[in-house]
């Protein structure tokens, strides 16, 4: 088992989306990237404690490959928006690949430099992509919060929609019990 970390902004749709990848073990909500020890949900919102909402996958390479999961990370989310996604707002919510070995960090900056010359995007990709740090998980009640709170409005009108749209194109590397 290898370990990614990516932010793309509210950890809640980051994971819901990673954890019907076939070949993902857990993807797990929490903080990296920022000066403060055991930083707090409250004190991230804040913005001053320069940690990322990101979530940390912990995938076999044998069925998803880096490069698989790093296009998950970019189709799941607007990598050239600077500090925010949608209505969430602050360096908290950047867009970022923390890199856990020297292959992981070329293949994401080759994946970001290919990627904004293809002209895919209209603006330049700001997709930070920086070494790992300490990754700090998350309060409980932010584990698997999409699965436990589907009816919840930001869960129904926003995680739902991009949800059921990153299913549709990833629908080959899907887990079985996520194929619909």
């Amino acid at each position: 088992m290898e370990k990614a970390t990516f932010g793309t902004g509210c950890f809640w749709c980051t994971e819901a989306m990673f954890e019907t990848l076939d070949g993902v073990q857990s993807a797990v909500s929490g903080y990296e990237g920022g000066q403060v020890k055991n930083p707090t949900y409250k004190q991230v919102c804040e913005g001053t404690t320069g940690h990322a909402e990101c979530v940390e996958v912990t995938y076999d390479p044998s069925k998803v490959t880096y490069a698989e999961l790093l296009e998950a990370f970019f189709r799941s989310h607007d990598p050239t928006s600077l500090n925010r996604q949608g209505a969430d707002v602050g360096t908290q919510y950047r867009s970022v690949v923390f890199y856990h070995n020297d292959e992981q960090k070329r293949i994401a900056e080759t994946a970001k430099a290919e990627l904004d010359k293809s002209g895919a995007y209209p603006k330049p990709i700001v997709t930070e992509i920086s070494p790992a740090t300490t990754f700090y998980e998350a309060e409980a009640y932010h584990q698997n919060y999409f699965a436990q709170n589907p009816d919840q409005g930001y869960c129904a009108f926003v995680i739902a929609p991009k949800l059921d749209k990153f299913k549709k194109v990833f629908k080959e590397k899907l887990k079985a019990d996520n194929v619909h």
